[in-house]
């Protein structure tokens, strides 16, 4: 084998491991996708047992963190990666760790969710914290589908998104606070309401982060403090 054949063929074993790579972390993604969904529909639908199998499901999640995290050691340390390739492992090693983070929030709601079925329930089944999951979600899926077609333009649009969740959020604190001050005898299932919305709020928050890591991948820049909030979304 010539030289110029060995490094098309090195080049070609290069690529093929950094679109595995690619592929395992969007199978994180669904896997994750999968985990909030369930435990939203866990609290809503006041279904205990579908809750603790959420929770009980998070070491999932953390084999395909740990799993992904080898094989970006091993080709940092085989192939020496520069330029893009680099940007596209180190957004990688960034995006699983937003994943396992959002892997254990949804393994809180799960919880959360087992022990709200046990509690009285309201007349609208949280229909807040369903409105705010559903919005967490589709940001999720957003997020996911900008990775995988690296696609900047959507991500920025994703980011100026979490300003909506953060909104949501809020007017579930607020909505809390009253109910707790109306009836003091609420105060243990409000608190775990509100706990489960921190969560989807958080899961917001890594979202985001994800649609920023994309961002950089494409752009070779880092947005995350560099006032991209500020500037409107793209269309």
């Amino acid at each position: 084998m010539q030289a110029s054949d060995l490094t098309q063929h090195i080049s070609r074993r290069f690529n093929k491991d950094l679109e595995e790579l690619r592929n395992k972390v969007l199978a994180m993604g669904g896997l994750v996708e999968s985990q909030l969904s369930r435990a939203i529909t866990a609290v809503v639908s006041g279904d205990s047992e579908l809750g603790l199998e959420v929770a009980n499901d998070d070491y999932k999640v953390n084999a395909f963190e740990v799993g992904i995290d080898e094989e970006c050691s091993r080709i940092l340390a085989t192939r020496a990666p520069a330029a893009g390739d680099l940007r596209l492992i180190v957004a990688i090693i960034k995006t699983i760790t937003d994943l396992e983070r959002i892997g254990d929030e949804a393994e809180k709601i799960g919880f959360l969710a087992s022990k709200l079925a046990a509690m009285d329930r309201p007349a609208d089944s949280y229909r807040e914290l369903k409105t705010l999951g559903i919005h967490v979600q589709q940001m999720l899926r957003d997020a996911m589908n900008a990775f995988a077609r690296l696609d900047d333009a959507a991500s920025i649009r994703i980011v100026h998104e979490d300003e909506s969740v953060d909104d949501e959020y809020e007017a579930i604190q607020r909505q809390c606070i009253t109910f707790m001050m109306e009836d003091p005898r609420s105060i243990k299932r409000v608190m775990n309401v509100t706990w489960a919305a921190r969560s989807l709020e958080r899961i917001g928050d890594h979202a985001k982060n994800i649609s920023e890591y994309v961002i950089y991948m494409v752009q070779g820049r880092d947005v995350r403090h560099a006032g991209l909030s500020q500037q409107p979304p793209e269309n």
